[in-house]
């Protein structure tokens, strides 16, 4: 029993750090986050049945997307109530990050 409890402390001081390391990388690089967890989990395949959506959601809106995989797949059962306030902010974040990068571009 006392071994189970330090193997799940120390399993637990063990994510913290990588969970760390993903806010980070999805901080630097939404799409680079994305990506990552497209390759490394099954999130993305489960909170999408076709594959066009997640590319296209990397191309025009990786906020959104990166938060809809990560809230559909915490839950287990998909993206309801409460949930969609941080889908829609993600929504917000990509156009402004759009918005921006128009606004630079008509500066030049």
């Amino acid at each position: 029993m006392e071994c189970e409890k330090v193997a799940t402390r120390r399993n637990l001081k063990e994510d913290i750090p990588l969970g760390c390391i993903f806010v980070l990388i999805a901080l630097l690089s939404s799409r680079l986050a994305l990506a990552l967890v497209w390759i490394f989990t099954p999130w993305v395949d489960r909170a999408f049945s076709a594959v066009i959506w997640p590319i296209l959601g990397i191309i025009f809106l990786p906020w959104t997307t990166l938060l809809y995989v990560i809230l559909w797949n915490t839950g287990g059962r998909g993206v309801t109530g409460w949930e969609w306030i941080f889908v829609i902010l993600g929504v917000f974040v990509d156009v402004a990050s759009h918005g921006a990068s128009a606004r630079r571009r008509a500066a030049f």
